[in-house]
C-alpha cells in the first residue's frame, strides 16, 4: 500500500472512527508497506478523500528540483549530518523522533494541540480534525511522484546504524526525497497556526521540528525535510483557492475557539 495510504489508514482510526480497539504502538511515515490483517488494521475505515483530487495537478518534481547530486557538498553534508544524529539515540530528542513517528492522531495531534494550547481531536474540533486528514491525502499527490522520480536512497540504505523506527523493506525501496512526513507537519502548522492564532509562533516551531524529527530519527536527510517543507507551503497555498477547504477552515477556526474556551489541553508539560 503506498505512502498516503498507510498514514491515512492510521489516522483515520482515531479521527475518524474513534476507533479504540488494538493499534501499533507507533506508525512510522513509511508507506510502502502496512501490516497484514490481523496485526492491527482489522475494522479500520478508509480515510476521507482529498479537496484537490479534481484540481489541476502540480508537478512536485519540477518544483523542487532534484536531490543533491551524489557527492556534491550538499550530499556529503547530509551524510556528516546522519552519522553524527546517531550519538542521540536514547536521548529526549530521540524519544520525541518516536513519538513524532506516529502519525495515528495519539502522538501527532497531541502535540500540535500542546503547541496551540488547544485540544484538537475528532471530539473537539471535528472540522480541523478532518480536515486535516483530507489533507494527507492531498500531500500524497505532490510527495508520492517527486519521491518515484528521484528515488533517492534513505540514509540508512547500505549501512546498520541505528535509526527510530524498524528496518522493514520500505526503508529500501521508498524513496527519501521529498519528506512527505515533514510535507504533512508543515502543512498542518500553517493551517493550525491560521486556525489559533495566538500560538502561531509555537505551533509552527512544532511544525519545523516535526520535520527536524525525521534527520533524527535516521530515515531522511536535511535536504529531504527542506523540499518537504517546501512542498508544505505549496499545498496550503492550493488549498487557499478551493472553496469547500476554506469554508471547513472557517469552522475549524470556530472550533478551536470553542475549544481554547473550554481550557487548555490535558496531558502537555507545564
Amino acid at each position: 500500500m503506498p505512502c498516503k495510504q498507510r498514514l491515512a489508514v492510521a489516522l483515520a482510526a482515531l479521527i475518524l472512527t474513534g476507533c479504540t480497539g488494538t493499534r501499533p504502538s507507533v506508525w512510522p511515515f513509511a508507506p510502502a508497506v502496512v501490516p497484514q490483517q490481523g496485526a492491527g488494521m482489522a475494522g479500520w475505515t478508509p480515510p476521507p478523500t482529498g479537496y484537490l483530487t479534481n484540481a489541476p495537478p502540480l508537478d512536485a518534481g519540477l518544483i523542487i528540483g532534484p536531490p543533491p547530486a551524489a557527492g556534491s557538498a550538499r550530499d556529503k553534508s547530509d551524510h556528516e549530518t546522519f552519522r553524527q544524529t546517531r550519538k542521540l539515540v536514547n536521548t529526549p530528542a530521540w524519544t520525541r523522533a518516536i513519538a513524532d513517528a506516529d502519525l495515528s492522531g495519539r502522538e501527532g495531534l497531541k502535540s500540535f494541540s500542546c503547541a496551540a494550547g488547544v485540544t484538537i481531536s475528532s471530539d473537539a474540533t471535528p472540522t480541523l480534525a478532518r480536515l486535516l486528514m483530507r489533507m494527507t491525502s492531498d500531500a500524497a499527490l505532490l510527495y508520492r511522484p517527486a519521491k518515484a522520480q528521484y528515488q533517492r536512497p534513505r540514509p540508512p540504505v547500505g549501512n546498520s546504524q541505528p535509526i527510530c523506527v524498524p528496518r522493514e523493506s520500505w526503508i529500501q525501496t521508498d524513496g527519501s526525497y521529498p519528506s512527505g512526513h515533514s510535507l504533512i507537519g508543515w502543512s498542518w502548522a500553517l493551517v493550525i497556526a491560521d486556525a489559533a492564532p495566538q500560538q502561531a509562533s509555537q505551533v509552527l516551531a512544532r511544525g519545523r521540528a516535526f520535520g527536524d524529527s525525521r534527520v533524527i530519527c535516521g530515515v531522511h536527510f536535511p535536504s529531504d525535510v527542506e523540499a518537504g517543507r517546501y512542498l508544505g507551503s505549496v499545498l496550503v497555498s492550493r488549498l487557499q483557492s478551493d472553496p469547500a477547504f476554506r469554508a471547513d477552515l472557517e469552522t475549524a477556526r470556530a472550533e478551536v475557539a470553542a475549544s481554547r474556551a473550554s481550557g487548555p489541553p490535558a496531558g502537555c508539560a507545564q
